[in-house]
């Protein structure tokens, strides 16, 4: 008898939906639900971050997605300056976005921050100099720090076998690669990676960084996924623009009995 259970996750980021998008995501939306067990957006999920945008995203996810989708905003949300609206449209299709907030499904507890930009490693931007400079860099030092308080949120509060990162900048270089180098420092930033080491996080995914690479891993063998959309097109290119990794759960005792069930033929299902 089994004694074990899959969950499985859907990742993408960089869906771009602008007033006339409606539709365009439909087989990714479809094949996710299909394949997957939760859907996860890793920012960009509008164009110029218009609520009209979001509207038409909110109204495709309702018509073509049945599985729980939990998002995170990228910086293109932000343009218009007013993230908030982005937030109500998808709340309103029970679309949960985590802004330094966490969420627990099916005993995976989910993590999620925009994150930021200021760079990689011993190139990472300093604090110091200009008060612009200063504020660049405090940026990115708030999103980590609102990670890590998130991180500790799962581990102190709920009980969950798996943690899992949404963001939509890159925690490490290795999937930026393939961008320009000169414009790394506004493709992530490694501030964000220490939190992912120490709370012993199953899998990070990331968006933003179009040319970027599909996979790498933080210096503790963290996994981290770049799932944009044209990342994914690129190294995938007979399948819609989503990425599946699979966490194994233990079976509960109420999973085992209805397993017993449906072996018994007493299953519906």
């Amino acid at each position: 008898m089994a004694t074990t259970r899959t969950l499985r996750l859907a990742a993408t980021a960089d869906l771009h939906y602008h007033r006339h998008a409606a539709g365009t995501h439909r087989a990714l939306f479809e094949a996710a639900s299909a394949e997957a067990d939760v859907l996860l957006l890793c920012g960009d999920l509008t164009d110029y971050g218009l609520k009209e945008e979001a509207e038409v995203l909110a109204e495709d996810l309702r018509t073509y997605c049945s599985i729980p989708v939990l998002a995170v905003l990228g910086n293109h949300d932000y343009e218009a300056g007013h993230p908030e609206a982005i937030c109500e449209a998808l709340d309103r299709v029970h679309v949960q976005v985590l802004d330094g907030s966490v969420a627990v499904v099916d005993g995976v507890g989910f993590a999620g921050v925009k994150g930021f930009g200021g760079g990689f490693g011993r190139y990472a931007l300093s604090a110091w100099g200009e008060p612009t400079i200063k504020a660049f860099v405090q940026a990115a030092v708030d999103d980590a720090l609102r990670l890590d308080a998130a991180l500790s949120r799962l581990d102190t509060e709920y009980e969950v076998e798996h943690r899992v990162v949404l963001l939509h900048y890159a925690p490490i270089a290795e999937t930026v690669a393939g961008e320009p180098e000169v414009i790394y420092p506004f493709c992530g930033s490694s501030r964000l990676e220490d939190p992912l080491n120490r709370y012993d996080v199953a899998a990070v995914f990331h968006g933003h960084a179009h040319a970027g690479a599909p996979e790498g891993k933080t210096t503790a063998g963290v996994p981290v996924y770049n799932v944009g959309v044209p990342v994914l097109r690129r190294a995938f290119p007979d399948h819609p623009p989503f990425r599946v990794v699979e966490l194994e759960l233990r079976a509960d005792e109420e999973d085992t009995h209805a397993e017993a069930s449906a072996a018994n033929g007493r299953s519906a299902r």
